[in-house]
């Protein structure tokens, strides 16, 4: 049987919590190292001092990066691609893993072997076709070509994730409502859907993080440096002779700060059961 954590021993503990920071530590260590990149004066990459505040240190990179660059027109491409991204994701998964879950029809089976197949197959391969059907359809250069290329790069995880997590759902919760009266959109949208909210929260998390940090499709379909999401932007920052490392960090530090936010605002739903007691036994 698995121990409880109350009754582990004072050894055991110690030796759970020393491997929890060293993990930890492990994890934070590069994020100050960037961090303490960007506070450095005169974009010098390396110290001989181990300090992560430096002696002589500025926010003239921070400064720079929202005065003479054109870091704030980035950030609002990269929120008007992901939030809408997010929203596609989340309506179209909750939907479409609805469907998937609840109602047997021809081709189902071979629907979700065909999404799940999709994730077999590596970015650089749809950048192309990605590239031949934005140009036909006239969204090369804009919005809505990285908003469709995003959605449809997450869609076939999240489908899955909704549809697993609806299979956890006991239909006996629809069909009360159903003999209650309710419809099915109000049985999906007031019963169903509340307890999926991990799952959501889940689909949204991943969406927007797909959309917010993807450098590779962005490169391929916007060339307008009007539309240039974060990542492109952080690029130039960089060439063959030299790298703005200052700006660089800086940016680094500044794009990482709306993921964890959107963390922070859906944990409570990512670690826990809504589910749990909504059926007696």
């Amino acid at each position: 049987m698995k121990k409880n954590v109350r009754n582990l021993s004072l050894f055991e503990k110690i030796g759970a919590y020393a491997v929890l920071i060293f993990f930890s530590l492990f994890s934070i260590y590069p994020i100050l190292v960037v961090f303490s990149i960007s506070l450095r004066p005169g974009d010098r990459l390396l110290s001989k001092s181990l300090a992560i505040i430096p002696p002589d240190f500025t926010f003239q990179s921070y400064v720079d990066l929202f005065i003479n660059q054109p870091f704030l027109r980035w950030m609002f491409n990269s929120l008007v691609v992901s939030i809408s991204v997010t929203i596609f994701a989340v309506v179209l998964a909750a939907t479409a893993g609805y469907a998937f879950s609840r109602f047997k029809f021809k081709g189902r089976d071979a629907s979700m072997m065909g999404l799940i197949t999709t994730q077999m197959f590596p970015v650089t391969m749809l950048l192309l076709p990605l590239f031949i059907i934005m140009i036909r359809l006239g969204f090369y250069d804009s919005y809505w070509g990285l908003i469709i290329a995003y959605a449809a790069t997450a869609l076939p995880f999240t489908v899955w994730q909704m549809k697993g997590y609806y299979d956890t759902i006991p239909y006996s919760l629809e069909e009360a409502a159903t003999i209650d009266g309710a419809s099915q959109f109000t049985t999906f949208y007031k019963i169903v859907l509340p307890l999926a909210l991990p799952a959501l929260a889940i689909t949204s998390l991943f969406s927007f993080m797909t959309a917010w940090s993807e450098y590779l499709v962005a490169a391929v379909l916007i060339q307008d440096k009007d539309f240039f999401t974060l990542p492109l932007g952080l690029k130039m920052f960089s060439s063959n002779m030299e790298v703005a490392w200052g700006l660089y960090s800086a940016g680094a530090i500044v794009v990482s700060i709306p993921v964890v936010l959107l963390f922070l605002s859906l944990s409570r739903w990512l670690i826990s059961g809504l589910t749990l007691g909504s059926v007696k036994t």
